[in-house]
């Protein structure tokens, strides 16, 4: 261990020369590992389960509808438990609860690859976001607290590999395990990986009692109010779209719901004596500014997983393998990327390498907003690499100057609101993408329809083609075989309609990174908080 320690330790070096006594044990960096690896599986899991969403629900006999459920269940629950984390890591120690909720992940991972129906899947599901929530958080926890400033920069890299990498290998491995060994291998996937994380966090983590009776002391009226507006509001965020949004009486019930226990929440959080979440973080300068780039971040981030796959599936053709090769390059290199940030860290200020970061990211979504029916895999390569060079200089500079200056008492509420946030993003992103790129698809198609008029000689020329073609294949009745063109001409136009439309969905997710640009331009170097440290 000692030479892992000392190649950590090296790669940790920031500007400031950081004296002898401050050197990491190893049994920390192996739980500050351990918690990572912990946090990028949770990540991972709901990226692969979407990439093999319609061969689980072709499985379990699940329709389209009711099989979103699979994935909104787990992200539900995700969303309730994170800022709900550091509180109840008080409650139980971090060693116990950070434990239970490991091995419980992995027990029902291998259980959700047992589901006989929708149902199962569901309950199971919605059950291993609980779990799975609580590793995303507390990785963070531990490296904001653990790790003494000098070092952060290399927890906050491994972190990004959780909160970057995760996302956008996700389809990769997804559609690889499922085209290659079944969907029940998106699940066992798991069990290895995770037999490690909780090797290590056993032998690391210290063992330390239980504060039982700060469940006397809860804030109860707070954790009720936020666990239902969350879970009120991520429901309408992944079903909306599905359900003609407000059109629907379920998704306005939902909503108000949503808007009025929110609101309750925030209101007990800022008179409360002892609240759940220090909501006044907020008003921190870096932790506010921090909180809305990642809040932008999430929505690019997840948005962009969300709307390559559509793309490569709807327009090109593409398998669940095939586009997970093409998401590759937008996950591969911020491997090689991601170890030499706190490096860069050191010779840069790191608000400007979050600048270039978002930069990057903002530019690799503008490269797609000119896109044609021949836009697949070789055209995708370099916008795919420029996003990953994006991401990796983005989350963990952005993480080391959200949290400068944050106290260990606040170390929890930071955690949870500032993961909650770029999950919260990520919802929003693609709740609005979906109902982006159904409106443009519709403003593009009656756009396009005016310009292919019967009465117009190049449509009634391409028309004949078309029917002759299909007279010439076997098609016997003239009047079918026309009728088919016409069908084809429709096709044809709803396609490019289609394409415009994500040209528009990539241009809007540039749009976003540039308002995160702005928001990097309001932070000050950490060295200039007032706050002390959290050490």
């Amino acid at each position: 261990m000692s030479t892992l320690q000392s190649a950590l330790d090296a790669a940790s070096a920031v500007s400031t020369p950081a004296p002898a006594a401050s050197s990491v044990p190893a049994k920390t960096w192996i739980a500050v590992i351990g918690a990572t690896l912990g946090a990028f599986m949770a990540v991972l899991n709901i990226q692969i389960v979407n990439a093999s969403l319609a061969d689980i629900q072709g499985a379990i006999g699940a329709g389209i509808d009711d099989g979103g459920w699979i994935s909104t269940s787990y992200l539900v629950a995700e969303i309730v438990v994170i800022p709900l984390s550091g509180w109840l890591a008080q409650v139980f120690s971090i060693r116990i609860y950070l434990l239970t909720n490991a091995i419980l992940f992995l027990v029902l991972s291998a259980a959700c690859a047992l589901a006989h129906d929708l149902s199962q899947m569901i309950v199971l599901r919605a059950i291993q976001g609980f779990t799975g929530g609580v590793l995303i958080p507390m990785a963070f926890t531990l490296i904001i607290t653990l790790l003494p400033r000098g070092k952060q920069p290399v927890g906050l890299a491994l972190f990004a590999l959780s909160a970057t990498f995760a996302p956008a290998i996700g389809p990769t491995i997804g559609g690889y395990l499922t085209e290659n060994f079944g969907w029940q291998y998106i699940f066992y996937v798991n069990l290895v990986p995770g037999a490690i994380m909780v090797g290590m966090l056993w032998y690391a983590l210290e063992a330390k009692p239980m504060k039982l009776s700060l469940l006397r002391e809860g804030d109860w009226a707070g954790i009720v109010t936020m666990a239902i507006g969350l879970s009120a509001l991520q429901t309408v965020l992944e079903e909306g779209n599905k359900d003609d949004w407000f059109g629907s009486p379920f998704i306005v019930k939902l909503s108000v719901i949503a808007a009025v226990a929110l609101t309750a929440f925030l209101i007990i959080e800022l008179t409360v004596k002892k609240p759940l979440l220090n909501l006044r973080l907020l008003v921190r300068r870096n932790f506010g500014f921090g909180m809305l780039a990642n809040f932008l971040l999430g929505i690019a981030l997840y948005g962009s997983v969300f709307i390559l796959p559509q793309y490569l599936s709807r327009i090109q053709g593409y398998n669940a393998e095939q586009i997970g090769m093409v998401l590759a390059w937008t996950g591969l290199p911020q491997l090689v990327l991601i170890p030499l940030v706190p490096r860069l860290m050191q010779k840069l200020d790191a608000r400007i390498v979050i600048g270039i970061g978002f930069v990057l990211f903002a530019a690799s979504n503008f490269m797609n907003i000119t896109m044609t029916s021949d836009y697949a895999a070789d055209q995708l390569l370099w916008p795919n690499i420029v996003r990953a060079i994006g991401q990796a200089l983005v989350m963990a500079p952005l993480s080391a100057v959200a949290t400068a200056g944050i106290e260990a008492e606040n170390a929890g509420s930071a955690s949870g609101l500032f993961n909650m946030m770029r999950n919260l993003g990520g919802a929003v992103g693609i709740a609005i993408l979906q109902t982006v790129l159904t409106k443009r698809e519709q403003y593009h198609s009656n756009v396009l329809m005016q310009s292919v008029s019967i009465f117009e000689q190049a449509t009634r020329t391409r028309l004949e083609q078309l029917t002759q073609y299909f007279v010439n294949h076997g098609v016997l009745d003239h009047a079918d075989a026309a009728h088919r063109a016409y069908v084809a001409i429709g096709r044809i136009v709803q396609k490019q309609a289609y394409i415009l439309a994500f040209s528009d969905t990539f241009y809007l997710l540039g749009v976003a990174l540039i308002v995160a640009l702005l928001a990097v331009l309001f932070l000050k170097k950490p060295g200039q908080t007032s706050a002390g440290g959290a050490h």
